[in-house]
């Protein structure tokens, strides 16, 4: 409950997601579990909802990216498909929102549209949809082997037909349970006929799409069609601020209002029972996340060579990039290779570090450290800024990743008025305070 006398203050929202194998989630050890097990994401289910959490968001893999031509050992135990695992932890949550992670690159408006109102009638109107488009020839070959794949913006602009379509598939029965004919034709897509599954609980599942924040398509593409935009890493308020006007402020060219766009940047945590032990716990975690092989690995993303003879021990490579190497298909490129490893050498070099410390320093770090009520005090301060509406938490490991911040964090956010203390209705809609869709008879 809310202490008597506390300021009231703008409400935020939270959520969970279930990364994909990376250097975010620690899986080895006892505290992972199995992690394509249904155990696992039972309970981490059930930790986001103890937590009265706005949705969890499973991310999606359609290809193990490799390693020099091999599996990497973090990819190796395999990526379960989204809407086939909600769909099992719709029968065993009640309010919790589910948040499915699908690409418009290899899949076809009518298919995807009915598994997620399928998925929105299952849970009562709790469906998501992470929108992802994917220009990644190597993934492309599981669907279509050598087919030409779509540059960035051509999957963009494909993106932007298929929400469009799916929304008239929705759109095809009335709100009063009445199914009409459909019909769609674009440049991407050529569909007509009627669609099985009846409006659903929440009219539409909730639009998530997620980029970099300066990027500007990406900004571009959550204005115009998203509920919530899952913005990368925070950096400070008054970079949250900027990035929240700046989507707002295209809304209006969509005939949209602000509140109909949620901005919830990514973000991981550290927590301890002093400052001092949080940031040992932030290091430590941090060590378990970059192995002496992970430190090569993320080095030879950079390089676009093979490190494999140099000591994660020692010093950074003295040989330049190779801005034409890449020994890590199905992930994104390194963007500017030779002006990154320039960084990363000057670092190196200013604080003496190895390979590993080095990797350590440069591929991230934990968002919020320190003790509970020095973590709600950082989270509520950034949203009363107005820097963002909440934040998708990324646990370290699973499935108890998320079991300290709901016992030791949410009562803290609650006691500051910061966050709800009961959920006040039974949709995700209704969690994000997003209107319903107004009905437009089969046309978006």
């Amino acid at each position: 409950m809310t202490r008597p006398g506390a300021r009231q203050r703008k409400r935020m929202h939270l959520a969970a997601q279930v990364p994909g194998a990376g250097s975010t989630t620690v899986w080895a050890g006892p505290p992972s579990g199995r992690r394509t097990g249904f155990p696992s994401f039972r309970h981490l289910a059930a930790t986001a909802e103890r937590g009265l959490f706005d949705f969890l968001l499973l991310a999606e893999g359609l290809r193990l990216p490799e390693h020099k031509g091999r599996i990497h050992d973090l990819d190796a135990v395999g990526r379960p498909e989204p809407i086939t695992a909600l769909s099992a932890l719709a029968a065993v949550t009640e309010r919790i929102g589910l948040a499915a992670t699908a690409d418009t690159t290899f899949h076809e408006p009518y298919e995807l549209a009915r598994r997620l109102a399928s998925l929105d009638h299952l849970s009562g109107g709790r469906a998501a949809w992470h929108v992802v488009a994917s220009s990644d020839a190597f993934t492309g070959e599981n669907f279509r082997p050598g087919a030409a794949r779509p540059d960035r913006s051509e999957c963009f602009a494909r993106a932007a037909e298929f929400v469009a379509a799916a929304r008239e598939l929705w759109d095809s029965w009335t709100p009063e349970g009445v199914p009409r004919p459909f019909a769609h034709h674009g440049r991407h897509f050529s569909v007509a006929g009627t669609f099985d599954v009846a409006r659903s609980p929440q009219g539409h599942p909730v639009v998530i799409r997620a980029g970099d924040a300066g990027d500007e398509e990406e900004r571009e593409s959550a204005a115009s069609a998203a509920d919530v935009f899952l913005a990368g890493r925070p950096g400070t308020p008054e970079a949250g601020r900027a990035l929240c006007a700046d989507i707002r402020r295209r809304l209006a060219a969509y005939g949209r209002r602000p509140e109909e766009l949620k901005v919830m940047p990514g973000v991981t945590f550290a927590l301890g029972d002093t400052d001092a032990e949080a940031q040992e716990n932030a290091a430590e975690i941090r060590k378990q996340q970059v192995s002496p092989q992970g430190a090569l690995f993320a080095l030879e993303r950079v390089w676009g060579r093979d490190l494999s003879g140099y000591d994660p021990d020692g010093p950074l490579p003295g040989i330049d990039p190779d801005p034409a190497g890449q020994v890590a298909p199905g992930r994104a490129p390194i963007a500017g290779p030779l002006a990154v490893a320039a960084h990363w050498r000057a670092v190196a070099e200013a604080k003496g570090l190895s390979i590993r410390q080095t990797a350590i320093e440069m591929t991230g770090r934990q968002t919020f450290i320190g003790t509970p009520a020095s973590v709600a005090a950082q989270m509520d301060e950034y949203v009363t800024a107005g820097a963002a509406d909440g934040f998708v938490l990324l646990p370290h490991h699973l499935p108890g990743g998320l079991d300290d911040f709901a016992d030791r964090v949410v009562p803290l956010l609650q006691e500051r008025g910061a966050f709800r203390t009961e959920y006040a209705g039974a949709t995700l809609r209704e969690h994000l305070g997003l209107p319903l869709p107004v009905w437009k008879g089969g046309r978006s």
